[in-house]
């Protein structure tokens, strides 16, 4: 569900039609960027008539005042350690008070601002507060290695996915690639070259196609990641169906995440877009003849990766689709996908993909 939560919530300014697109918006944003290292002493709250929070800007050490995004708001505040919901309903005056006797009646801190100012603005905005080790992964740098890679997302193999395994016109009412001054999130698939995989599911074969995403903030409001993934097809709201072997890398944005997207997670990525689909064919074959035991065998394989009435569940959504137990790696793969389909809260959801993604490359 998670690209389909994207495409439920971003607003029309957020969505494009072409990683190239997509690319232009974000290097527009990292040109008009600037990132400074300040002491938390040297900042103060400032009420102000007219402007968004209510009526806040923060002055900087050379008497700059800034607008706070309503993101950037909510991480001055608990630097403040100030309620933030309760700020925001704060008149200015009493809100900025609150918030400079917080910075004053803490210890001396140094903080990271990240400063957007757009061609015109008389202020810049504040679109970020973070500490000042806050590894920042640029979203340019990110969708210029999708685009030197996939092209424009809509031509090559890898591209916005169809719908229901149909290639259609790429529209912003239909698009999976978002960005906004808060993140990013890439979905693209490769849905003609499909793998074939034998006996998938009731002993008929079926195919499937590789998709992933990529997301990442540069304000601190997530992780950077990759995840990857074999799919059947994505409908038209944006649904992953039948998603297997689900495997994902996450960046948090401490100092030395930058320099690990460039050793780790771009070329994770690029092997993927690379991987040639018999290798693919060659791992799930694998996964499918590498037997795990007997019932009780199997039960002891799960315990040590799931609770106890997990592993109770993955069993039952394995026999439910399959009419059979779990026998082999892959069955496990497909029972811990069946029942994750079943589970309501997307981080649950995304932690059980995750194991059953790893369990499938112990095959290799």
């Amino acid at each position: 569900m998670q690209a389909s939560n994207q495409w439920a919530s971003r607003p029309d300014d957020q969505r494009f039609c072409s990683l190239t697109e997509l690319n232009d918006f974000v290097r527009s944003q990292r040109e008009h960027s600037l990132q400074k290292v300040v002491s938390s002493r040297k900042l103060q709250a400032v009420p102000v008539e007219d402007t968004d929070n209510k009526g806040l800007m923060l002055v900087g050490p050379n008497g700059n005042p800034v607008t706070p995004s309503n993101w950037s708001f909510g991480q001055l505040a608990g630097r403040a350690d100030c309620p933030v919901g309760y700020m925001r309903r704060l008149p200015a005056p009493i809100a900025a008070d609150c918030i400079n006797w917080g910075l004053r009646n803490r210890d001396i801190e140094e903080v990271g601002v990240l400063l957007r100012k757009d061609e015109g603005q008389q202020f810049a905005d504040l679109g970020a507060l973070t500490g000042p080790n806050y590894g920042r992964i640029w979203n340019n740098e990110i969708s210029q290695s999708l685009v030197n890679r996939f092209g424009d997302g809509i031509t090559g193999d890898f591209r916005v996915p169809g719908e229901f395994g149909q290639q259609v016109e790429v529209t912003k009412a239909n698009t999976t690639l978002y960005a906004s001054d808060r993140d990013m999130f890439v979905f693209l698939a490769d849905e003609t070259n499909r793998i074939t995989v034998p006996n998938r599911r009731h002993g008929k074969s079926g195919e499937m196609a590789r998709g992933f995403f990529v997301w990442n903030s540069e304000v601190g409001a997530s992780t950077f990641g990759i995840a990857t993934f074999l799919f059947d097809y994505v409908c038209m709201n944006r649904i992953v169906w039948g998603a297997q072997n689900f495997k994902e890398i996450r960046l948090r944005h401490t100092s030395g995440a930058p320099d690990r997207f460039i050793e780790q997670a771009a070329p994770a990525l690029m092997r993927m877009a690379n991987e040639d689909t018999f290798s693919i064919v060659e791992s799930i074959e694998a996964a499918k003849q590498k037997r795990i035991g007997d019932q009780d065998d199997v039960n002891e394989f799960l315990a040590k990766r799931f609770s106890k009435s997990e592993v109770k569940a993955i069993n039952l959504a394995h026999f439910k689709d399959e009419q059979r137990p779990i026998e082999t790696l892959w069955d496990a793969t497909t029972g811990v996908t069946a029942y994750a389909r079943s589970i309501n809260f997307q981080d649950e959801r995304v932690e059980l993909e995750r194991k059953g993604g790893a369990i499938m490359a112990m095959a290799a």
